[in-house]
């Protein structure tokens, strides 16, 4: 890990970053004073899946349900509706109802009602994508040190009318029109439109991040990427879980982003819209025509050339056996989006 990094450290002390996906939550300690392949490291189930096995066994025991907290992943939807569709009932707060969907009418239609309080008979389960006490309560019982800061990325679609993937599209359009540095793609503070970092950001205390942006830094902070960057156009693939995220980076700036759902793209589909993207040909409308998010591109695109040396990180790389370099950064390729955060952020506020 570079020097500003341990600089960083030094000065901060420990902290927790965590990159929070649809299948796990990877999650580092960086601590000062320790070689980076030192720092301990967890790859748990995501919080949502969390939240629907508690839903599943409350199905099996015959009770209803009362969801309260925040807005957190919705990976706990399936369960939800078999939940429902076993004749079960669900209530929710209003503010737990944004893990189902943004629209409380949309969840009404569910059948899912409102309370401000638990129903007598119900059983409370807490909705959110950070929990304190539980993460304090597992580095004491490891008997590692409290974070004094903590980064976190999730993916946040956010709520706008007319279509959640065409105004996701317009966020990465908007970073790249901001800066083409992805590490000032790492809020302070979020925008309110960002529904999901936004209450991750106020359990947390510390920045946030989309993990499109946290799985690209981890990608970068690996120097050979880097360094390849400055030499000829490059192009970064995560093939995560749920979403496949790719970018085209040139002197460690970012140049376009192509984002699809994993599962809808087979290797012949995804090798066919990588070959266009690369060329900058690809339009957002085909993207999104076929189920995914689109394309975004920035300026001087061109200036690059091809783009061809690919590298790939992610849970599903598999995928693309044979296609580009995998990447572990640091020996660890889980912990990507984690390295990614603290890399990025230090290289940010270490002068």
């Amino acid at each position: 890990m570079d020097e500003f990094v341990h600089k960083f450290l030094k000065r901060t002390g420990p902290v927790l970053c965590l990159d929070i996906g649809s299948g796990t939550q990877d999650v580092l300690l960086a601590r000062p004073g320790l070689e980076c392949e030192n720092w301990p490291r967890f790859v748990l189930p995501t919080p949502a899946r969390m939240v629907a096995q508690r839903i599943r066994e409350l199905t099996l025991l015959r009770r209803d349900i009362w969801l309260y907290g925040g807005n957190m992943g919705g990976g706990f939807s399936q369960a939800l509706k078999e939940h429902l569709a076993a004749g079960f009932k669900v209530g929710s707060t209003p503010a737990a109802s944004r893990g189902i969907h943004d629209s409380e009418d949309v969840v009404r239609a569910m059948g899912v009602e409102f309370f401000a309080n638990c129903p007598e008979g119900s059983v409370p389960i807490f909705l959110t994508d950070y929990a304190p006490d539980f993460w304090a309560g597992l580095l004491r019982m490891a008997g590692l040190p409290q974070p004094h800061m903590v980064l976190a990325a999730a993916q946040d679609h956010g709520y706008h009318v007319g279509g959640n993937r065409q105004a996701r599209m317009r966020m990465w359009s908007q970073l790249l029109a901001s800066s083409a540095d992805p590490a000032e793609w790492i809020y302070s503070v979020p925008p309110p439109a960002l529904t999901r970092l936004a209450p991750l950001h106020e359990k947390t205390g510390g920045a946030v991040a989309d993990t499109g942006t946290s799985a690209l830094l981890g990608a970068l902070c690996d120097s050979e990427v880097m360094d390849r960057s400055f030499r000829e156009g490059i192009t970064v693939i995560n093939v995560g879980n749920g979403h496949t995220v790719a970018a085209l980076v040139y002197r460690g700036q970012v140049r376009g982003i192509y984002e699809h759902h994993t599962g809808m793209r087979d290797l012949e589909q995804l090798l066919h819209d990588l070959e266009q993207f690369r060329k900058h040909w690809l339009p957002a409308e085909e993207v999104q025509s076929t189920g995914g998010h689109g394309t975004a591109f920035g300026p001087y695109c061109e200036e690059a050339g091809g783009y061809a040396p690919t590298y790939i990180t992610g849970p599903k790389r598999a995928m693309l056996q044979g296609h580009g370099r995998f990447l572990a950064p640091h020996g660890d390729m889980m912990l990507a989006g984690s390295l990614g955060l603290i890399w990025g952020w230090a290289r940010l506020h270490t002068n």
